[in-house]
């Protein structure tokens, strides 16, 4: 008997290797997944300019990066948009500033879609063979009232299908939307505000990700990093110790050969 309805994750053109370059931008949902791959070991810049949460402000990002990527993340929170009435230009973050100076607009398809595809070519630009993953936040935004973020979320979705269709293989949409409103549909698996994916919905759908989009090699690399990862997190009783001492510096030389036959920046620089 199946209990739960499992979202099928369809397998892209490409793998992802380790220690790669990627940029994430987008929600803070962006941050969460990004940060593992920091963990992870891969060359990654997690939103460098603050989390953006709209299309537009994706491509802001996007526009201010000047090297190139193997593969580019966009997380998109929502088609709302803040546009400062003084400027008529929207803005990726009013700072405090008083609402009155703002009004609030929400994009359409067309204009989700059109922001985005500005992102992708700027991203092609410094890399022609760049990746795009596109994903949408599973995260509600309660201010809107949930028909309108429903709406909202919908309207991304079109644009990004509008996307994967256009830049087929090259865009892809990897379902984190569903697999947390579908798949862990229930609320043991969000924050204590109902509204934010818990850690553990976070780690599983970083276990989809790697299942489906990840290389052999890159999952071995995982595997191997783990103890080595866990040992340098452990807090010792007595870091003094010659016994603790050794330890690390066995691990030390673990890592350098994971350096080496992985081809990885160093973690402590030049030994």
């Amino acid at each position: 008997m199946e209990f739960r309805t499992i979202v099928d994750i369809p397998k892209p053109d490409f793998e992802i290797q380790s220690g790669e370059r990627i940029l994430f931008v987008g929600s803070c949902f962006a941050d969460n997944i990004g940060q593992r791959f920091v963990d992870e070991r891969f060359r990654t810049k997690v939103n460098p300019f603050g989390v953006m949460y709209n299309p537009a402000s994706v491509l802001h990002t996007v526009e201010q990066m000047d090297e190139a990527f193997d593969t580019v993340v966009i997380t998109l929170g929502t088609n709302h948009v803040y546009i400062e009435k003084a400027t008529g230009e929207i803005v990726d973050n009013c700072r405090k500033r008083a609402q009155r100076l703002f009004s609030e607009e929400a994009l359409t398809v067309d204009a989700c879609c059109d922001y985005l595809r500005q992102a992708i070519l700027i991203a092609k630009v410094h890399n022609p063979n760049v990746r795009i993953i596109l994903t949408i936040s599973p995260i509600r935004y309660a201010k809107y009232g949930y028909h309108e973020s429903q709406l909202s979320k919908s309207t991304l979705l079109l644009a990004v299908d509008r996307l994967v269709r256009m830049y087929s293989g090259e865009v892809v949409y990897f379902p984190a939307y569903e697999i947390i409103n579908d798949e862990l549909r229930d609320y043991r698996f969000y924050k204590s505000d109902m509204l934010h994916p818990s850690e553990q919905a976070v780690e599983y759908i970083w276990e989809r990700l790697v299942e489906v989009y990840f290389s052999a090699q890159a999952r071995q690399f995982l595997r191997e990093w783990k103890p080595v990862k866990e040992a340098f997190a452990h807090r010792p009783f007595n870091p003094e110790s010659e016994e603790y001492k050794e330890f690390i510096e066995n691990m030390k030389e673990r890592n350098r050969e994971l350096e080496r036959k992985y081809g990885l920046t160093p973690l402590f620089g030049k030994e």
